[in-house]
Parts: C-alpha cells; sequence; structure tokens
C-alpha cells in the first residue's frame, strides 16, 4: 500500500502518546520508498514538494524551521499523507535539516542539530496529525488542541524517543472556540499551527519561556480552515 498502517493502530486510542512498534513497516517508510524509487538513489534527498505529481494535489500543511527568532530554508510545502523531517536519514527522503545553511551558527545550535537524527515522522489521519519521535532525544510539542480550554498557562508536551503523539486533533479544533482577546507573549496565535522543538523545551517549566529560544524547532502550519 502507498501508506503503510500507522504503528498506533493498534494500541489503545485512549493513551495520549504511545510506543512506536519497532516491527512496523512505517518506521521504514521513508527508506523503503526511496530504495525502491528509480529516481532516488542512495544518500540523495529528493523533494517531494515540487515532484509535478505534487503539484496536482492540494497540500495539507507547511513546515517551517527556525533556529532560534531566525527561520532557516524555505516553506517545505507537504501534499503526501506522511513527511519525515531529519537532518540524517541514509535513503530517504523529505525534509532535510542538514542541508539548510545559515553563517555564524552558534555552538548551541550546532549541538541542537547534532541531536535531530532521524527527527521525526508527520502524520496526516482521519481523527488529526501525528508526530513521531525517531530520534535519540525528547522532542516537546505546543498545539492549540493539547491546551486546557480556558487555561492561561502554556502547554508543552515532552514526547520521548520511541514515542508517537496527536499534535492536531481535527475534531477538537472544530470545538474550540478561539476568542480575539488570547494574547500569547511569545507571539501572534495561529489556531491552526503546531509548533515542535528538538531536544530543548520551552514553557513555564523550563528556563526558556518562549519556543524563539530553542536552538532548533519547526512551525507546522496546517491548512485545516484556511
Amino acid at each position: 500500500p502507498e501508506s503503510p498502517p500507522p504503528p498506533y493502530s493498534r494500541l489503545s486510542p485512549n493513551d495520549e502518546q504511545k510506543p512506536l512498534d519497532l516491527s512496523d513497516s512505517t518506521l521504514s517508510y521513508t527508506e523503503t520508498e526511496a530504495t525502491n524509487s528509480p529516481n532516488v538513489t542512495p544518500g540523495d534527498f529528493s523533494d517531494a514538494s515540487t515532484s509535478p505529481d505534487a503539484v496536482k494535489r492540494s497540500h495539507w500543511c507547511n513546515v517551517a524551521y527556525w533556529e532560534h527568532r531566525t527561520r532557516v530554508g524555505r516553506l517545505y510545502t507537504v501534499y503526501e499523507q506522511s513527511v519525515s523531517i531529519f537532518y540524517d536519514l541514509p535513503q530517504g527522503n523529505g525534509f532535510c535539516l542538514g542541508q539548510l545553511n545559515l553563517d555564524n551558527r552558534s555552538e548551541t545550535v550546532r549541538r541542537t542539530r547534532s541531536k535531530i537524527g532521524y527527527g521525526i515522522l508527520l502524520s496526516k489521519e482521519p481523527d488529526g496529525v501525528w508526530a513521531y519521535n525517531r530520534s535519540e532525544h525528547p522532542i516537546f510539542v505546543n498545539s492549540p488542541t493539547l491546551d486546557i480550554p480556558n487555561c492561561r498557562t502554556l502547554i508543552v508536551r515532552k514526547v520521548m524517543p520511541g514515542y508517537s503523539i496527536k499534535v492536531f486533533d481535527y475534531e477538537r479544533s472544530c470545538l474550540l472556540q478561539h476568542t480575539a482577546e488570547l494574547d500569547y507573549a511569545d507571539g501572534p496565535y495561529d489556531p491552526n499551527s503546531v509548533r515542535i522543538s528538538f531536544a530543548k523545551g520551552w514553557g513555564p517549566c523550563y528556563s526558556r519561556q518562549f519556543i524563539t529560544s530553542c536552538p532548533c524547532w519547526l512551525e507546522i502550519l496546517l491548512s485545516n480552515n484556511r
């Protein structure tokens, strides 16, 4: 099949975070796809967002990569149901952060980039968007549908290596009543945006109060309701 079954399909739907089944084909999806593709050679990272077939389909999200307050590279448009976002993934394809150049990177950013490794796999499912932590270090997630309604405290979820989390729930998003007076000190509020930091957390429980203080992070801009 074009889209292998997600690794959480055999697990309880009540668990917020679920361990990945290492025997599941989803883990090797990008490697297998690239190996079998006549257009991709080992070590070659193809850009699915610009393929002729992809242009005919509508995208479901754009991904921006940030280092502190600086966006690095262009927006990566996602058309496929799942996409790998990684620093180094042999024989893989997707959004390769290791290829994004920036002059005068700080040592903190360099150390954090070296921890991204296989990064994450984002998958669009009927119930929402799931993120699978494929790296060897935690990722940290903030999303409107993970926040507690009417709570002024920023909620940041820590996801350990080998676990997945539903970073965006479509049904919950429709039910949430976002009011205009919501005011987040770290920037404008987007009800269709998910933020994911690699290795470093932020928020009330961390020394970094804002995600712009994190060395390496992603902004997932969903096309839902746009």
